[in-house]
């Protein structure tokens, strides 16, 4: 009962605390989405695109990556680094990110320096100046970006192999920094054209929070986004997994000194935020296992058994494309990742079999609710929520909606979910084979699968 009363507390404080956004399309198809927040006189600016590694080829991985460093690289107006100086002078600081389903680049600022701010990001979305010369410099940039972040990262390598292997159509099975290949047979030509293709309003959107008016933002938007033209967007069909009819296994063999186990089941995304149920569920039983020191993971495979020296689940159910349940970890010492690979198998059979008590459920949904009011403290953090959402073709409106629905998740419907999509059929299985630490030097590695 005070898990159920704490719960409400904190929806209640969610509903009285968080101003609904404001939203408008402009005449070339840009939507502008504003969210006031008065505690501080700053504002964090947003533009997202809707063009991430999912929306490349064979062949140019890495692109929507690399496009993403030359929008620092100077405008038909401004030099290159220019961008990064004028944030700075007006007293902010800014960055960008690719992900599978989109780019996007913000600003946080003194909420003076906003008309600047969107003035600046109007001039790049029409603007962009790409050269041969700043190309060739920036794609090193990016190679070793790859290098530092996955081929010099035991962990990352695992992660890259599965999501390699346990996807064979999806463009998923691509790696969002690109392989070194595909990187090194990049050109200007190239980053120009995905640029033209997907940089125009009509594929974007902007999100501002902070100490604004919404009245003021969209006349601020209009005056620079809205004198942008729009363009036909290419084509997007449908890139569709078959499905899987067997386990799938692959050794990857690294520099390390740990054994490193991640094991991943294809399981359904959020497509109807009314009706789907089992994501909810599936997002409930990931943080039974996971979703804090006393989730079943750290508490039986770490600190009881101690089979593991980490281990941890994760699963996001509002993507663009397809999602995938992966637990992993680091084997205890003197075990294997056979033992660990037995104990993950073993947690999540327990809750086939015997379900998840209603304390222990109550105490994960606070934790989960928790995570969601708490992320309203931060202004990044509200641009984050409603641009991510976006991105991935859901709607703002839905960030309540999706608490009452982990809040209304019931043990059935965990221990449903347990039994449903956790079986090997779908499960693709990942293993680090450590080698000796002073071979890294060669920074190679293989994987061998076996179907």
């Amino acid at each position: 009962m005070r898990r159920a009363l704490a719960i409400a507390a904190l929806l209640a404080f969610a509903g009285a605390a968080a101003a609904n956004p404001f939203e408008k399309q402009l005449s070339n198809g840009l939507r502008v989405i504003v969210k006031e927040d008065r505690r501080a006189p700053t504002a964090v600016h947003m533009i997202w695109y809707r063009a991430g590694a999912m929306d490349e080829h064979d062949g140019n991985s890495g692109l929507a990556h690399a496009l993403e460093h030359m929008m620092f690289k100077g405008t038909q107006t401004m030099a290159a680094g220019e961008f990064n100086r004028r944030v700075a002078e007006a007293g902010g600081r800014d960055n960008a990110f690719t992900s599978q389903d989109f780019t996007a680049y913000f600003q946080i600022v003194p909420k003076r320096a906003l008309p600047q701010m969107m003035a600046l990001e109007a001039d790049r979305m029409s603007n962009l100046k790409i050269t041969a010369k700043e190309f060739a410099s920036e794609i090193k940039v990016v190679m070793e970006e790859r290098r530092m972040r996955t081929e010099d990262n035991p962990q990352a390598r695992v992660y890259e192999a599965l999501g390699s292997v346990a996807f064979q159509a999806h463009p998923y099975r691509r790696p969002v920094i690109g392989w070194m290949d595909d990187l090194e047979h990049m050109t200007w030509q190239d980053a120009r054209d995905w640029y033209k293709r997907w940089y125009v309003p009509n594929n974007a959107y902007v999100v501002v929070v902070g100490d604004v008016d919404h009245a003021e933002v969209f006349r601020l938007a209009a005056k620079t986004y809205g004198k942008l033209k729009p363009r036909a967007l290419p084509e997007r069909k449908p890139q569709n997994e078959p499905q899987q009819t067997g386990i799938k296994r692959l050794v990857v063999k690294a520099p390390a000194k740990l054994a490193y186990l991640s094991m991943a089941w294809k399981v359904p995304k959020l497509k109807d935020v009314d009706k789907d149920r089992d994501p909810y569920a599936l997002e409930v039983l990931a943080a039974v296992l996971d979703g804090h020191d006393a989730a079943r993971f750290a508490r039986n495979l770490v600190r009881e058994q101690k089979v593991a020296q980490s281990a941890g689940s994760q699963y996001d159910a509002m993507v663009r494309g397809e999602s995938l349940f992966v637990v992993g970890g680091q084997p205890g010492e003197g075990r294997s990742a056979a033992d660990l690979e037995a104990a993950l198998r073993g947690e999540i059979k327990r809750i086939q079999d015997e379900g998840v008590a209603d304390e222990e459920l109550a105490r994960v949904k606070v934790q989960l609710v928790a995570s969601q009011v708490y992320k309203r403290d931060s202004m990044m953090a509200q641009a984050m929520e409603i641009g991510g959402l976006e991105a991935a073709g859901y709607r703002w409106q839905d960030i309540d909606k999706n608490i009452e629905k982990l809040r209304s998740v019931t043990a059935a419907e965990v221990q449903a979910v347990a039994k449903q999509y956790f079986k090997d059929d779908t499960l693709t299985v990942a293993v680090l084979e450590p080698q000796p630490v002073d071979k890294a030097a060669t920074r190679k590695s293989s994987f061998a699968v076996r179907h």
